[in-house]
């Protein structure tokens, strides 16, 4: 099929099923032989380079954008893999921090299209989004691909690749009517992207997830770095626009190295980077390559400042991990002398109690709730309700545009407005700040 347009190209790639936005869910028996076949017809593409496979509740999208920077920055050619996007679907397949462009992208999308129509294979959009970053990586001849997981691990769409390094992040209660509902379940869900003869990296110190870790990586044959052995994170300090973290690898020693990330979790996140980089090269990467990458590192939509006076920072947390971490950082990375407000919207899959119970517990003095651009919102009533009856101050508005507007107008110079609790609420708000026009279908 020939699309005419993006737009016509967008159409076709939108009429697929999109668990993402719906709910994440997984066939009654998940497969992963509808992608295989359909890569197949491509002669594998995935098979053309080198992967780094990356996983985990949270912090695999701030990993797998620091393990590509931190190669990019060796001279080597990299494609990216990320997800959600912020504002354009093209920001998900980057090579060397490039999104693809339109004429690419469509492109792909063509080729999709007609394999769909030879075999009859009809992928979900997650999984045609893959593909396209697949076949797109063989296209430009990348040197090696750093591939995000989309959810879980042994039954992710990604998980067709051979991948070279394999990093768990972290494993917490997450999608849990898609991965279980213990750590360990999730855990043994995640670590079904390790392979044999190869590098599993394993980024917390949770006594269970290291367990299940340990015994897929014996089972495979696979050589496990596990954080507070292989390699220890000696120091993950605040430091003026962000952390200073110092690091011992199996190659090198760096010490105060400088990140501008927010949020002691970020600091974790760039050591887990630097040490997946190293285990691709099999060599320190060396203090020029990390001081120059991650004094520039950049992540939209994760404790990013888009305002000034009042102070706007854009958060995505998402589940009450994310929260967690989230409220841990405000206090000392941000100079606020005046009150903290949040503009606060959700989607549904989450227990509203354990999302909201940390930010008041944090000391926002109101709460501006809106419903995020998504069939799974949560109702701004029922988030206004339930903060109520947590004790806080909660407005109900029709739209982020609203609730942004609002805080806006009850807040000094001197104050601090955090915009959370879902990457979709994140995009409106960023996009209206900075003026970055969404390129999703409306």
């Amino acid at each position: 099929m020939r699309f005419a347009s993006y737009a016509e190209a967008l159409n076709w790639l939108e009429s697929h099923a999109d668990f993402e936005r719906l709910a994440p869910n997984h066939q009654l028996v998940p497969s992963l032989d509808p992608i295989r076949d359909t890569l197949a017809q491509f002669a594998d593409p995935q098979s053309d380079y080198p992967t780094i496979h990356i996983t985990g509740t949270n912090g695999k999208g701030t990993t797998t954008t620091i393990t590509s920077a931190l190669l990019r920055a060796t001279g080597l050619r990299v494609g990216t893999f990320t997800s959600p996007d912020l504002h354009a679907v093209n920001e998900r397949i980057a090579v060397n921090g490039e999104p693809i462009d339109d004429e690419a992208f469509i492109g792909v999308l063509e080729r999709l299209s007609d394999v769909e129509t030879v075999t009859g294979i009809t992928l979900t959009r997650f999984e045609l989004l893959t593909v396209a970053a697949f076949l797109h990586f063989s296209d430009e001849g990348v040197d090696v691909g750093v591939i995000e997981v989309g959810l879980g691990g042994t039954w992710d769409s990604t998980n067709v690749i051979n991948s070279d390094v394999a990093v768990l992040t972290n494993v917490d209660l997450d999608h849990t009517a898609v991965l279980g509902p213990t750590v360990s379940a999730i855990a043994s869900d995640k670590v079904g992207i390790f392979r044999s003869d190869s590098i599993a990296i394993v980024a917390t110190t949770n006594a269970i997830v290291v367990q299940i870790a340990q015994r897929k990586a014996d089972e495979l044959g696979a050589t496990l770095w596990k954080l507070g052995d292989e390699f220890v994170l000696e120091e993950n300090e605040l430091a003026l626009g962000g952390r200073a973290i110092s690091l011992r690898t199996p190659y090198a020693h760096y010490d105060e190295v400088f990140v501008a990330l927010h949020g002691i979790h970020q600091g974790v996140n760039a050591a887990s980077a630097i040490v997946a980089a190293e285990a691709f090269l099999g060599r320190a990467l060396g203090d020029d390559v990390i001081t120059s990458t991650l004094r520039h590192v950049l992540m939209p939509g994760r404790m990013e400042i888009i305002s000034r006076n009042p102070l706007i920072v854009v958060d995505g947390a998402h589940n009450p991990a994310g929260v967690r971490a989230l409220v841990a950082t405000l206090d000392g990375a941000f100079d606020v002398r005046g009150q903290r407000r949040c503009v606060l919207g959700m989607l549904t899959g989450r227990d509203l109690d354990d999302m909201l119970t940390p930010l008041v517990g944090a000391g926002f003095s109101e709460f501006y709730c809106c419903a995020p651009s998504s069939p799974r919102a949560v109702p701004a009533r029922e988030l206004v309700t339930t903060l109520e009856r947590l004790g806080a101050t909660a407005y109900e508005h029709p739209s982020a545009r609203a609730a942004l507007a609002h805080a806006r107008e009850r807040s000094t110079d001197d104050d601090l407005i955090i915009v959370t609790g879902s990457l979709y609420l994140v995009a409106e708000v960023r996009g209206d700040v900075l003026h970055v026009a969404s390129r999703h279908l409306s």
